[in-house]
C-alpha cells in the first residue's frame, strides 16, 4: 500500500487510478485501504467512498480467486444465461455477490458484458467464455477447481 501512496501522493484527480492499483494488488479495497487512500490524496473519505462503490469493478469485499460473471444482458438472456446462472449457482452452493467459504470462487451477475455476439457469455476473472452451454461451463468451472 506504501508504495501505491508514495506514488499518489496529494493528487486527488488519480483516485481512480489509485483505487484500480488498489484492487489488482488486494483483490478488493479494504476500509482501511480507503481511509489510506483518503489521507493520501488529501481527498474526502465520504467521495472515495462513494466512487469505490458506484463503480461495479470495484469491490469492497474480498472476493475469490476466481470471479466468475454471468451475463444477464438481454442476447445472453435470450440465449440461456438463467440456465447459465443456475447453473453455477447449484455447482458451486453460491447466491450473486457471495464468495465460497474456501475463498476459491465469487459469483457475480451483470447486466452486459458488451460481448453479445458470443452469447451466452461467462467472465471469470479477466477472461471471456462466449457460446457456452450448461456442459460447457461445468467443465469450465472444474478446470477452475483444478487450478
Amino acid at each position: 500500500m506504501e508504495q501505491i501512496l508514495e506514488k499518489y501522493q496529494k493528487q486527488p484527480t488519480e483516485l481512480i487510478q489509485a483505487l484500480q492499483d488498489v484492487q489488482i494488488k488486494f483483490g478488493y479495497i479494504s476500509r482501511e485501504n480507503l481511509k489510506l487512500l483518503s489521507e493520501g490524496l488529501e481527498v474526502p473519505y465520504a467521495y472515495t467512498y462513494a466512487i469505490a462503490s458506484f463503480y461495479k469493478s470495484f469491490s469492497l469485499e474480498k472476493r475469490g480467486k476466481y470471479v466468475v460473471t454471468v451475463c444477464d444482458g438481454t442476447t445472453c438472456h435470450i440465449k440461456g444465461s438463467n440456465n447459465l446462472l443456475e447453473e453455477v449457482a447449484d455447482n458451486l452452493g453460491l447466491k450473486p455477490g457471495e464468495t465460497s467459504e474456501d475463498e476459491l470462487f465469487t459469483l457475480e451477475t451483470v447486466g452486459c458484458l458488451g460481448v453479445c455476439a458470443l452469447a451466452p457469455v461467462v467472465m471469470v476473472n479477466d477472461q471471456y467464455y462466449g457460446n457456452l452451454t450448461v456442459v460447457s461451463l461445468k467443465n469450465l468451472l472444474d478446470e477452475c477447481r483444478k487450478g
